[in-house]
């Protein structure tokens, strides 16, 4: 068919075009269109800048955009065809060589500054040496020292600040409401599990409330009428032996259930509105405030006074949450997660995949840790991917881990691969379940659009993972 395509940018938009219907070919059928973009990218990616996936995705981004516009998806390929050589030629009326220019002219800038960037030696690691050729393993190794592993000065400093507000926290509650059953508060989350990336920028509280054992109940989501597995309610129990008001947390009960939503909106009156916060900043010699406005009980954390500039115009976010543990359960109240459900408790499975991960790599001094820290800064370094949150990568390796064996440090660069291929799978079946909970489907809360930016961008990267380091 003739198109009137003869720039050599021409065809890269319209081949790039084809890979983007490709993929979402695939999602709707089922069908593995990986080898088709794999084809192409081997053929055209270093068409661009060499590793030139940035400006590929830009370009590439701006016609699949405009064919979508005016091909409505269609299904049909002849129709499809047929869309393409028109917007194309829309395009190119609209001077897109002009944009491409840009384009390309940019990336090449931002690839030569970020490059220097991750050239620079760091406390932690050496530089490694300047030559052409680079091995995958080693921007592995690079963009981990220098991006995704934190600096141990950086993450006790972070940790010091959470301390002594959970110290100003629970010396407030002691003083002030000595009748709030509360058991001993403590820190959790990424960064107490040596798993978060970029920067130390949030850290959570955890402030555990004491239920009496013979007045409630803890009943998973299942056997009530939300029928979700991560929601679950709290019973009160024996209110005919004893009655309401023989527990503190009676005043929360809605319906015969212990209200998640009710104890956060109470923890937020008594913390938010009630601390003197403007006095606790000068004791601490930081700037403390709360985050209002939202479901989540948040603080925000800034010390202008840091020698680290970069630290110092980073904030700290803390979220303090409420906890009820029974035997091995913990849930957390979470009116965010629950919602609309106000008696809903969710069950974080967070700590129990932490805890797998770092029990496999101790049997075999493996690298699932590492590779999640990868991941998880790759994707929060790049808008197109940063809808994909960390649970879901870190159960995508712990999917991995039941085929896989090999997880020695040397073979990073294929575990890396191999994730990304498996990333792509999941997307195009719109699932990826849970490691402990299959019925739960990490995706479910992506739209398509998301879906479709993220599966290019992870096609582009099959042949290319260089793209996902910059």
């Amino acid at each position: 068919m003739a198109t009137g395509i003869n720039h050599p940018w021409e065809m890269l938009i319209v081949k790039a075009t084809a890979a983007m219907l490709s993929f979402q070919v695939g999602r709707r059928r089922g069908s593995d269109g990986v080898t088709v973009v794999m084809d192409f990218l081997l053929a055209n990616a270093r068409l661009v800048l060499g590793v030139g996936g940035a400006a590929l995705l830009g370009i590439a981004t701006l016609a699949v955009k405009r064919l979508i516009e005016r091909a409505g998806r269609a299904a049909e390929e002849e129709k499809v065809e047929q869309k393409m050589a028109e917007s194309w030629e829309e395009l190119s009326k609209k001077s897109l060589e002009g944009v491409v220019v840009q384009h390309v002219a940019k990336a090449r800038e931002n690839k030569k500054t970020r490059k220097a960037d991750l050239c620079e030696p760091t406390e932690e690691s050496p530089a490694l040496p300047e030559k052409r050729g680079r091995t995958l393993q080693e921007l592995l190794l690079q963009f981990y020292h220098s991006r995704a592993a934190l600096s141990p000065p950086e993450v006790q400093r972070a940790q010091c600040r959470a301390l002594d507000i959970c110290t100003e926290i629970q010396g407030f509650l002691r003083a002030r409401h000595p009748d709030m059953p509360l058991g001993e508060m403590s820190l959790g989350g990424s960064l107490l599990d040596d798993l978060q990336v970029v920067s130390a920028d949030h850290a959570c509280l955890l402030v555990p409330l004491e239920l009496e054992p013979d007045l409630w109940r803890l009943i998973p989501g299942e056997e009530t009428l939300l029928t979700h597995p991560l929601h679950w309610m709290v019973r009160r129990l024996n209110v005919e032996y004893f009655p309401r008001g023989r527990s503190y947390w009676d005043r929360h009960l809605v319906g015969g259930y212990l209200s998640a939503e009710s104890v956060v909106n109470m923890l937020s009156k008594v913390l938010m509105e009630t601390i003197n916060w403007p006095s606790i900043s000068s004791t601490l010699d930081c700037l403390v405030r709360p985050v209002l406005g939202g479901p989540r009980l948040e603080l925000e954390i800034r010390c202008p006074n840091e020698a680290d500039d970069v630290a110092a115009d980073c904030p700290l976010f803390i979220s303090i949450l409420p906890l009820l543990r029974e035997g091995d359960v913990v849930l957390s109240a979470q009116p965010e997660l629950t919602s609309p459900w106000v008696n809903a408790w969710h069950l974080p499975l967070y700590p129990r995949e932490t805890q797998l991960l770092a029990r496999l790599d101790s049997q075999d001094l493996g690298c699932r840790r590492m590779t999640l820290k990868l991941l998880k800064a790759a994707f929060r370094l790049n808008p197109a991917l940063r809808p994909l949150d960390s649970a879901a990568l870190a159960n995508l390796l712990l999917r991995l881990s039941r085929r896989q064996e090999d997880w020695s440090r040397d073979s990073l660069h294929l575990r890396f691969r191999q994730c990304i291929t498996e990333m792509i799978g999941h997307l195009e079946a719109g699932v990826l379940s849970s490691y402990f909970k299959p019925v739960v489907n990490l995706l479910s809360g992506l739209t398509d659009e998301q879906v479709d930016r993220m599966g290019f961008m992870l096609y582009c990267a099959v042949s290319e993972p260089e793209i996902l380091l910059i």
